[in-house]
């Protein structure tokens, strides 16, 4: 929790707008060379109730998109968590990943299911998308880095 410098009102610690009086405000407990994209996505968090996002409901499609949707996760997957520094869900999300990929290949090895695999592929990447912005909100936030 932060207070606002404007009017003293008491904010959660990722807001980036007060939200009493609406001033723009740097959280007190965030590193100082976070991106404005990551306050605007954490402050989007905080609307939508946290990281459960149980209020998500009262978000714009374009607030919606913006706080879960992260091409480069969507892109690197696991790798993209590691360089975040969340390595226990980058080695467990490649597992589950890597894992169905191993089994396809077992039963098939001449390629015939093929197409499942490229729908194992992009479902992991979906995956790493959505769950991206959330994770990355629990560690720098809520100083949860992991499962265990």
């Amino acid at each position: 929790m932060s207070n606002c410098h404007n009017c003293g009102a008491e904010n959660l610690a990722a807001l980036v707008n007060c939200s009493a009086c609406g001033t723009t405000t740097p959280p007190a407990d965030l590193p100082d060379d976070i991106s404005q994209i990551w306050r605007i996505r954490f402050d989007l968090i905080e609307k939508a109730g946290g990281p459960g996002l149980p209020m998500r409901q009262q978000l714009s499609f374009g607030e919606h998109f913006r706080m879960t949707w992260n091409i480069w996760a969507f892109l690197f997957g696991p790798l993209y968590f590691l360089v975040k520094g969340m390595w226990r869900k980058a080695l467990v999300y490649w597992l589950l990943g890597f894992v169905p990929l191993m089994l396809i290949d077992l039963a098939s090895p001449d390629s015939e299911l093929g197409p499942l695999k490229f729908g194992v592929n992009i479902a992991a990447a979906a995956w790493c998308m959505l769950c991206s912005n959330t994770d990355y909100y629990r560690k720098l936030v809520l100083k949860d880095n992991g499962w265990w």
